[in-house]
């Protein structure tokens, strides 16, 4: 990624500040303020648009366009947030009206309005993040530099990314021999890593005792599967999706030992801090989890405690991207990595790679494998991989904009 010099460094500086320098207190969401170019160069905030593509029977993908009147446009991605596309798109609405002849630029007064309603629920976190990864996107426009660079305040230690194949949500068949299939063809894709929710059937833990083991037994049948069929070079990663708890979560570990996992996630629910620790204390593999943690206070407890060894922040449902910058330093400076939740649609992707350019502490993004054969069809000029790594869209902005004609194909 080109570094960018002359009349934008003070700009740079100025986002920067906007997103590092309240890192350093325990401020509230809305603590920085902007130092963006003066009014006379600011857009204004003057539409939306929202996409709904229709994907599976896993959910569809929700894409924002914001526009403002010089023309500049900004996206953003709402997928996955729970309620129906009308739910979502209701709430979008409701934090539209927070934006609305707005400045883009203004992204501290957008929270400081607009993060209280975003904390009660998945659902309005998601639209929240939505609007202010577009916004994002336009301020990105307008100084005509990358997202990454704003984030990060000048250079990034990476453009291209490591990542690995979520192949859970392709997977109809959830057979061993599905499963396996699945893995087979994302690493003939091209991935070096593979990682599956092998227990999603998994029943509650107040079935009677011969089902649990049928379950449990199921599941490791389908990841044992998953390893015998991918070289033994490809790292494999296990989500149980919380359907344990602490003496099943280390059996099954222990179970998992041959496998040499490169992580083992969510056995319990991360709000379980006492049970997450100890399950991290007593299994070999590290420990991973938070897909659905909102904001820095949801990652604290976790992080305090040392209950993970890898946070998955969510840029649609963590607080937006400025926060889920800002949970990855936390992460940092408690000696933990961060590997970003994102079995997400094409944008959602794009900006998570522009949050990853700038974290030297990355394990890999997740990346939706293998859900639709038109997805690249999506956005202009599709994703790039290169020796297996998700390249860092280049351009101003996050680099990428929808193709009209392949959305409207979809929706």
């Amino acid at each position: 990624m080109a570094h960018r010099t002359g009349s934008r460094r003070t700009a740079l500086a100025g986002m920067a500040a906007l997103a590092v320098a309240p890192l350093l207190t325990a401020a509230a969401p809305a603590s920085a303020a902007s130092t963006a170019p003066g009014p006379a160069r600011r857009p204004r905030i003057t539409g939306m648009e929202v996409f709904v593509v229709r994907v599976n029977h896993r959910g569809n993908w929700i894409f924002v366009r914001l526009r403002t009147d010089r023309g500049l446009h900004g996206l953003g991605e709402a997928s996955h947030g729970g309620g129906t596309d009308e739910d979502m798109k209701r709430e979008l609405g409701v934090f539209f009206r927070q934006v609305r002849d707005r400045s883009p630029f203004d992204i501290a007064a957008y929270r400081r309005s607009a993060f209280p309603r975003a904390a009660h629920g998945k659902l309005r976190a998601t639209a929240f993040a939505a609007l202010e990864q577009a916004q994002w996107d336009i301020v990105g426009k307008a100084l005509d530099a990358p997202v990454a660079e704003l984030l990060a305040g000048g250079a990034v230690p990476r453009t291209t990314l490591p990542v690995y194949a979520n192949i859970n949500r392709a997977v109809v068949d959830r057979t061993p021999e599905g499963f396996a299939a699945g893995a087979r063809q994302a690493v003939a894709d091209g991935f070096g890593a593979v990682k599956a929710a092998v227990f999603d059937d998994f029943p509650a833990l107040t079935a009677p005792a011969p089902e649990i083991t049928a379950a449990k037994e199921s599941g490791i049948a389908r990841a044992e599967a998953i390893r015998a069929a991918v070289p033994s070079g490809t790292a494999l990663m296990i989500d149980a999706h919380s359907r344990f708890d602490v003496p099943l979560a280390v059996e099954v570990a222990e179970r998992f030992r041959p496998l040499d996992l490169e992580f083992y996630e969510e056995p319990v629910s991360p709000q379980n801090v006492s049970d997450t620790r100890r399950i991290r204390s007593a299994v070999s593999q590290r420990l991973a989890g938070g897909e659905a943690l909102f904001g820095r206070d949801g990652f604290l407890p976790l992080l305090r405690e040392r209950a993970l060894d890898i946070v998955m922040p969510d840029v649609k449902h963590c607080g937006g991207l400025l926060e889920a910058r800002r949970i990855a330093d936390l992460a940092r400076r408690h000696g933990v990595q961060v590997s970003p939740h994102n079995p997400s649609g094409p944008v959602s992707t794009a900006v998570s790679a522009h949050l990853c350019a700038g974290l030297p502490h990355l394990t890999r993004l997740e990346y939706a494998w293998g859900e639709v054969p038109w997805r690249h069809e999506l956005l202009a000029g599709g994703e790039r991989f290169e020796d297996g790594g998700l390249v860092v869209p280049e351009g101003p902005g996050f680099g990428v904009r929808l193709d009209d004609a392949a959305v409207r194909a979809h929706t």
